[in-house]
């Protein structure tokens, strides 16, 4: 019976707190406020073509640093789960004809497709994660068509370092200048590309956000490939 009336009391508040929070819900409202904010000003606060990527890199930039932190771990995980002391490739067959002669010759084009796709995130549909995961397919291929194949891990491991520093030391510049982390110092307090909106060196701190992100993400996949296809060498645990 007690149990029964602390369920009661407890199903009370919670539904007294509910209707608190959505007596304060402005229904019958326009619910378009901030993304009409967002359209009409995109242009003006950021200089970026694509609101999307405005919004994701700039206005939500702090959440953003969130997701690519996020993928760290989850790349750190796996390195964690997967680590041995002596690990290496136990392929024993290349791919056909086709995969080996596709893999050499189409490696630099699908890179360079991916770099496009980061660079120009703020004119076009694109980004730093679909960016960086185009240049990690790249390296999946080399992964699938030859069994020696292997990274340098002597410069993708300080590349991502480097990319994630560098993330956080352009919003630590803003948190400087401007006051708050990720102020984008290029745009609103330089001016630098405000005559080239729609072009391709325009849009602030953007693409060089976006170029930060497509390398860390690239460099992570890849490493989580590196890790997933090697096995433990016998007497190697």
């Amino acid at each position: 019976m007690v149990k029964r009336i602390l369920a009661i009391v407890f199903i009370l508040i919670i539904g007294f707190w509910m209707a608190k929070a959505l007596d304060q819900v402005p229904f019958g409202e326009d619910r378009m406020l901030v993304g009409k904010y967002y359209l009409e000003h995109v242009k003006e606060d950021t200089g970026a073509v694509n609101a999307v990527t405005a919004v994701v890199v700039n206005y939500r930039g702090f959440d953003t640093l969130g997701e690519v932190t996020v993928l760290f771990i989850a790349s750190t995980g796996v390195a964690a789960l997967l680590w041995r002391k002596k690990r290496k490739r136990t392929a024993k067959t290349e791919g056909s004809v086709v995969l080996t002669t596709g893999a050499r010759l189409l490696l630099p084009f699908i890179m360079l497709f991916g770099a496009y796709i980061f660079i120009h995130g703020h004119l076009t549909p694109g980004g730093g994660f679909p960016g960086g995961a185009t240049i990690a397919t790249a390296f999946l291929f080399l992964y699938l068509a030859f069994t020696v194949y292997e990274i340098d891990h002597k410069i993708f491991e300080p590349l991502e370092g480097l990319a994630g520093v560098g993330y956080v030391t352009v919003g630590l510049i803003g948190l400087a200048i401007g006051g708050y982390f990720l102020f984008d110092w290029i745009w609103q307090t330089w001016g630098i590309g405000k005559e080239n909106i729609g072009r391709l060196f325009s849009a602030g701190f953007i693409p060089i956000i976006y170029t930060l992100i497509g390398i860390k993400v690239g460099t992570e996949l890849t490493g989580i490939v590196d890790n997933m296809v090697k096995e433990p060498e016998e007497g190697g645990q």
